[in-house]
């Protein structure tokens, strides 16, 4: 949810791995995806928000 808010688009779940995420365990997950058609910019915006959220959750 915090990096929603700073605009950072995400998806969460099970994301096709269901068996190895009961395997280990696993409640859910989160992934981010990067392409060809992604800019250096938006993978350092993406790194800002993961390091502030991070530091809010006190994560470092």
């Amino acid at each position: 949810m915090l990096l929603d808010k700073m605009g950072v688009a995400l998806r969460t779940g099970h994301l096709c791995a269901d068996t190895v995420m009961q395997h280990f365990g696993i409640q859910g997950c989160t992934r981010i995806s990067f392409g060809m058609y992604n800019m250096k910019e938006e993978v350092d915006s993406f790194m800002e928000a993961l390091n502030k959220v991070m530091s809010i959750l006190k994560m470092e």
